[in-house]
């Protein structure tokens, strides 16, 4: 099959569905980490800001402090059933993982929260993910329609969002209704 190398194709499933698995242990641990050294970042900047009372003073502020403090303590209690979920969602497992690194969870609880959401990552992708590339080369249908529909939907939103502009300067201002 083009563009599918052959020990993919004819090799045994749990090479990929390893490979996925590191891939994603990988990227999690990355941004974990990545979120944690934001943390230090703006905790050394709300350190020697203090005496100030600059924008970028108020938003270290903000992101360090009492508001964290319960945030960690919440991540703690909470974050080993939100981790493993977040992985089957679109979008929300790097803001979930980055919340984790950045409210600073215990290093040791995240792994262990976040191998389960690896193997569920994994598994989806290799189980849809690789079903649906096999249907969509072995029926040129499916995969004409799959690219109809999404160009039915990116043409729509494209349409919703020229139109929003006009709505709004048709709609009369708080001011003229008052």
């Amino acid at each position: 099959m083009p563009g599918i190398p052959d020990f993919v194709e004819d090799g045994p499933w749990w090479w990929l569905f390893a490979a996925l698995v590191c891939i994603v242990f990988f990227r999690t641990q990355a941004t974990y980490w990545i979120a944690r050294w934001a943390r230090a970042g703006a905790d050394a900047v709300a350190d020697r800001a203090d005496a100030q009372d600059s924008r970028r003073a108020r938003i270290a502020r903000r992101f360090s402090g009492p508001t964290m403090t319960k945030a960690q303590a919440f991540t703690e209690r909470w974050g080993w059933i939100a981790i493993p979920l977040s992985f089957l969602t679109l979008g929300i497992q790097s803001l979930v993982n980055g919340g984790a690194g950045y409210a600073r969870m215990h290093w040791g609880r995240y792994t262990l929260a976040m191998l389960p959401g690896c193997l569920l990552w994994a598994a989806a992708y290799e189980v849809v993910g690789y079903s649906a590339f096999k249907a969509f080369t072995m029926s040129p249908w499916a995969l004409g329609g799959s690219v109809l529909l999404i160009a039915a939907v990116a043409v729509l939103l494209l349409a919703r969002r020229r139109r929003a502009p006009q709505d709004a300067a048709l709609a009369p201002s708080p001011v003229e209704g008052a």
